[in-house]
């Protein structure tokens, strides 16, 4: 990449967030900001909740499912609704809910309301999920990869402070007020999207105003379309990937590369950081490229990356290898803003939000599977595997269509 190309990319991006629309792209990233920052918080917080409540390792590891099963979900009902009756409507709803929730969370007397109130929270959350796409996608036709990348990146800000955040505040007064304090910024987030994006950004048509047989078929009809099924195919591999690294890393370094826990923290922390550079720039890629153009490389670095993990040794190399897995978080700017576009507008929430499920349900698994090969001591052999899903995952991109083309 060409210095000019770099400039050119950060001057597209400096554009999206000062343009007329930047408003609703600030609210709209301040509310993922919450959204993910929050749900990934929560392994911070497990240690205190199992204290508090007496929970050993299978029943904390149960309350992390429930989490992200209901988000996973929730991503249907989201976009259903989204498409009903307005994304700005859902948006506000799904952050009044996640406030709401988490609130129970911290006043919560019993481990039954902790679970009950975070499974409510992670289904809350996943109503934000689907409805931000198709949003961001109507507002910005032109540079939606740029934009979905720009929020997306606020979301990796969120996965990098808030767990620090609530760990510290956890420390230094309780585990309560790592989740309570969050209540209050999502309701002022609630009322900047109120005030801001728009009820409904979409044609005011819904393909599910009325849901019947032919409205059945016709969704059907459009899930099955070739370039929507390769590119689920390849979100069901990333995100496999995405979920069972991002849940072990930190494991792995303190237990199989003997970096301390302080400094396994921080790396992980780097990871995430780097999504903010990442995202916006692989989602200028895919506006300016194509998805079939900008995918390989960025996948390709990952792929590398991953087999290098095992091999890497002392605190440096490691380092450099964060910095480079990191091309991960950058996948999603240029899979889901193509997934979306691919379904006729009348239908997007709907569609996303079906296969955003299907592909978030089975990645639910992935860590189990990971889990289950390192406790049997193969913990460097499950990178490689998850090496090999990548690999796989930038074969299929060669059967993915130029939507422009179409």
């Amino acid at each position: 990449m060409s210095l000019l190309e770099t400039r050119d990319r950060l001057a597209t991006v400096r554009a999206v967030l000062t343009d007329g629309r930047s408003e609703i792209l600030a609210a709209v990233a301040a509310g993922w900001f919450l959204s993910i920052g929050v749900r990934l918080a929560y392994p911070v917080l497990l240690p205190h909740l199992r204290q508090a409540y007496g929970l050993d390792l299978t029943t904390a590891g149960f309350l992390l499912t429930a989490l992200w099963l209901c988000y996973a979900l929730g991503q249907l009902p989201g976009g259903l609704l989204a498409d009903r009756f307005g994304e700005g409507n859902v948006l506000v709803a799904s952050t009044a809910i996640s406030a709401v929730t988490l609130g129970l969370v911290a006043v919560a007397g019993s481990a039954p309301v902790v679970y009950l109130a975070t499974a409510a929270f992670g289904f809350g959350t996943a109503l934000y999920g689907v409805a931000r796409f198709t949003t961001l996608s109507d507002i910005y036709p032109d540079n939606d990869g740029t934009a979905i990348g720009v929020t997306m990146a606020a979301g990796q800000a969120g996965n990098t402070l808030l767990p620090l955040a609530a760990g510290g505040i956890a420390s230094a007064f309780a585990w309560q007020y790592g989740f309570g304090l969050a209540v209050p910024a999502f309701a002022v987030v609630a009322v900047g999207l109120r005030f801001v994006v728009p009820e409904r950004t979409s044609s005011a048509e819904s393909a599910v105003d009325s849901v019947g047989l032919e409205t059945v078929r016709y969704v059907g009809s459009e899930l099955r379309r070739p370039e929507i099924v390769t590119v689920t195919a390849i979100q069901i591999l990333t995100y496999c990937v995405w979920q069972a690294f991002t849940g072990f890393y930190p494991t792995y370094l303190i237990e199989i590369k003997d970096v301390p826990q302080g400094v396994a923290t921080g790396l992980f922390s780097t990871f995430f950081a780097m999504g903010i550079v990442v995202q916006p720039l692989t989602g200028r890629l895919y506006d300016r490229f194509g998805i079939r153009t900008s995918l390989p490389p960025v996948l390709g670095v990952v792929v590398c990356s991953l087999i290098a993990l095992p091999f890497l040794e002392g605190f440096w190399p490691i380092a450099v290898g964060t910095v480079f897995l990191s091309s991960i978080l950058g996948y999603g700017t240029i899979t889901l803003p193509y997934l979306t576009a691919a379904f006729p507008a009348d239908m997007q929430g709907t569609g996303l939000g079906f296969l955003r499920t299907v592909y978030m349900t089975i990645g639910a698994l992935s860590p189990v599977l990971f889990g289950a090969l390192a406790d049997r001591g193969y913990f460097d052999e499950a990178y490689l595997m998850l090496a090999g899903f990548v690999a796989v995952a930038v074969v299929l991109t060669w059967w993915l269509p130029d939507l422009s083309e179409q």
